[in-house]
């Protein structure tokens, strides 16, 4: 069985459960001259779930779009909020700077945060570990969905999305390019280590228990994971100051990336010496940068 089957086994019936059954629209708001809707879809078990999406003004050209994937930074009041309001690990809210580079924006929240706080991260990851799901599995089904909706949306281009994220948002980011075709590009930033050399080197205990997927590490390290993106875009950005990116486990995450995209597919790694678990002014501007090439295009 193929890498990309064989995951998505380990990561549960869930993932592999459908889209969302609605979509309500609650509001809808001026940012930064574009819209910003207050969504509300339905996900499993009815669960409401809260989104945003920001696109330019109804009549305009359809555009490129990111599914913008959330932190997690033990900061459980905080969702979807990131995109417009940002975080304090992050050089502020990105939705001004999306707008300005004319790609629209998706941020759902995810499973135990902002809204959907309750029930917790323990409580949601040890329920789905005993019905032999995962609660990643279901975070990376909810972005898949967000990704049909893009898709389907009239303002989106159904052939120029893209995924990014900071720390937990990262791990979502390239695993969704990993398992979703129809991400054109990927861009992950302070989260992307071999996962093995995390756990011998006693490195692993700050990550949530969102992230625990049973078996993973026999089956397949964080680099041949993000490898299954190749050809597509790939951008990883770490700091190794960071507790989660030390460089032993970066240098074996980039080994495999490398050897995945050595038949082609564009690959970015950006590895800053001095830098902690934070976007600098750096990532930023390659992040927007690289977001606009790769999705603006023109066939």
């Amino acid at each position: 069985m193929e890498l990309r089957a064989r995951l998505v086994r380990l990561l549960g019936p869930g993932f592999s459960a459908g889209g969302f059954a609605d979509v309500a629209r609650l509001g809808i708001s001026d940012c930064h001259g574009w819209l910003l809707e207050d969504l509300r879809f339905t996900g499993a078990q009815d669960e409401p779930i809260p989104a945003y999406l920001l696109r330019p003004p109804d009549g305009a050209d359809p555009v490129p779009s990111v599914v913008c994937c959330h932190a997690h930074g033990n900061r459980y009041r905080m969702g979807r909020d990131e995109l417009i309001q940002g975080r304090p690990a992050l050089q502020g809210a990105y939705a001004p700077d999306l707008v300005a580079a004319g790609i629209a924006a998706l941020c759902i929240e995810m499973p135990c945060f902002g809204a959907r706080a309750a029930p917790d991260e323990s409580s949601r990851a040890k329920a789905a570990l005993w019905r032999g799901e995962t609660l990643f599995g279901q975070m990376l089904a909810e972005q898949r969905a967000g990704v049909d909706f893009l898709a389907d949306h009239p303002s989106v281009r159904a052939d120029s999305i893209g995924a990014f994220g900071f720390s937990m948002g990262s791990t979502l980011a390239f695993w969704l390019a990993a398992l979703e075709p129809r991400i054109r590009a990927a861009s992950a930033l302070c989260s992307f280590a071999d996962l093995a050399t995390l756990v011998g080197m006693g490195a692993h205990d700050g990550h949530g228990i969102y992230m625990m997927v049973p078996g993973l590490l026999s089956l397949a390290r964080t680099g041949q994971i993000a490898g299954l993106i190749a050809p597509r875009a790939l951008q990883v950005g770490v700091g190794l100051q960071d507790w989660s990116t030390p460089e032993a486990a970066v240098e074996v995450a980039r080994r495999d990336l490398e050897a995945a995209f050595a038949g082609g597919g564009r690959l970015e790694v950006m590895v800053e010496p001095d830098t902690g678990h934070e976007e600098t002014l750096a990532m930023r501007t390659a992040v927007l940068r690289f977001l606009s090439e790769e999705l603006a295009w023109t066939t």
